[in-house]
């Protein structure tokens, strides 16, 4: 089975301004986030990578596009890939949120927080997890893929399967176009091979 390179969307104003896009559509990679995506794309193209999927929001088909492009592949949208359903918190600011009496639910205990109008993480993790293990059944062993995604919902799949529990996802850190990556064996076996791993630098950031 394979291994499945799971990257956040690069950045977009909604992370740089610390709001929730949610599934909001007309989100689109800004111009940091445009060249991250660039410099991903030139950082894996030594990589044998068969498939690129991406969940079907515009930042992270934009995202997906030049690793596709890459190895001359198209990018396959999955909906599985979405990121969390956060109901009536999309399109709000992260301080907003904050002051609400959900936010210490969602930080703290996670696995009894359902957002209104949404889904629940419980929720948003199975369904992660079951789309990776789709994808997973249609490769063969050793081959290497790319999921590009959203943050919770890698952290998600992280915490799956390194078997911690759900309540304590949120101490995971996936930043705009990072890589983390699991190797999925028969038997619901994984191992997590690196997590938020930002394998490029861009030109800016070359004297940090």
């Amino acid at each position: 089975m394979p291994v499945i390179l799971l990257v956040r969307h690069g950045e977009n104003e909604y992370v740089r301004k610390g709001k929730l896009a949610g599934r909001k559509p007309g989100v689109h990679l800004n111009d940091k986030g445009q060249a991250q995506a660039a410099a991903l794309a030139e950082a894996l193209r030594h990589h044998l990578v068969k498939a690129v999927y991406s969940s079907p929001l515009d930042r992270t088909m934009e995202t997906a596009a030049p690793i596709a492009a890459a190895f001359k592949l198209e990018v396959i949208p999955r909906g599985g890939l979405l990121e969390v359903d956060y109901g009536s918190w999309q399109d709000k600011t992260l301080k907003q949120l904050s002051r609400r009496k959900l936010w210490r639910t969602v930080q703290g205990a996670p696995s009894h927080a359902r957002f209104p109008g949404g889904e629940s993480f419980a929720e948003a993790q199975l369904r992660i997890a079951t789309e990776l293990e789709t994808l997973a059944e249609m490769h063969k062993k050793n081959e290497m893929v790319v999921c590009v995604g959203h943050s919770d919902m890698i952290k998600l799949a992280a915490a799956y399967y390194l078997g911690l529990p759900l309540d304590l996802f949120q101490r995971l850190v996936v930043e705009p176009a990072s890589v983390t990556s699991v190797h999925l064996m028969p038997g619901r076996f994984a191992r997590l091979l690196n997590l938020n791993t930002i394998p490029y630098r861009l030109p800016d950031e070359k004297n940090n």
